[in-house]
């Protein structure tokens, strides 16, 4: 016996699945309900959301030549070919 899960929305008394499953027709199951939690949305607001992410991606100091220098800032002084 296999377990196959999928999603379903119930609709005027009847279960719709998401996505057909593989089964003869007329062949009997056993449905387990399992309501999915809706999420919530956030009390946070927009602009607080965005200083917590650019927070994030701070960097204290960024060398004014990464470009000339970019093989030294990635393999160390010295270590360029």
């Amino acid at each position: 016996m296999s377990i196959t899960v999928v999603e379903a929305v119930y609709q005027n008394g009847v279960l719709r699945l998401a996505k057909p499953i593989d089964l003869a027709e007329g062949t009997r199951v056993e449905v387990v309900v399992t309501p999915k939690a809706v999420e919530q949305p956030s009390s946070r607001n927009v602009n607080e959301i965005l200083d917590e992410l650019t927070s994030l991606a701070r960097v204290e100091h960024v060398p004014t030549q990464v470009g000339r220098d970019h093989d030294t800032h990635l393999y160390g002084e010295g270590d360029a070919q």
